[in-house]
């Protein structure tokens, strides 16, 4: 579960801060969306979801190597979007040569791009509906394809 984060006399942070705060706050999953509200999740997931989200970086890592293609990001890598948000998805992937134009500074930051691909794991502390609309703005930011995992739900 995402909380959000409010932060008195201070309207949003510029991207330059929000990347300062994360890199202080390692411990902290920091998002944020297109109207400038952070979201802080805290808390650990529980064994099952830590073991599903490994199992699919590794698939996600596994086809990566055997395709030759890009780079494959886990959930403490941040991106920022077209529509201003910041957004970490558990898994990402961009193609190689989008990952060679990134300069040495954005390899090491939040670059402005959209990943090719990413997958989001519903966890159980998750609300469904507002996933699906996260994964909504993942496609009109750009992303190729986004999968929506859900161990528990049959979706439709």
């Amino acid at each position: 579960m995402q909380l959000p984060l409010n932060i008195p006399q201070l309207d949003r942070f510029t991207d330059e801060e929000l990347v300062r705060f994360c890199l202080v706050n390692p411990e902290l999953n920091v998002e944020r969306d297109e109207n400038g509200t952070l979201y802080i999740d805290m808390s650990p997931t529980h064994l099952l979801t830590s073991s599903n989200n490994s199992e699919l970086n590794t698939e996600i890592g596994i086809w990566k190597r055997k395709a030759k293609a890009g780079k494959v990001f886990d959930s403490s890598g941040g991106f920022f979007l077209k529509d201003k948000s910041m957004r970490a998805p558990d898994v990402a992937w961009i193609r190689r040569e989008r990952w060679d134009a990134l300069s040495k500074k954005e390899k090491h930051s939040f670059p402005y791009l959209a990943p090719d691909f990413v997958l989001e794991l519903l966890s159980d502390s998750d609300n469904l509906e507002a996933v699906k609309v996260k994964m909504e703005k993942w496609l009109l930011n750009g992303v190729r394809l986004a999968w929506l995992v859900s161990p528990n739900e049959k979706l439709t």
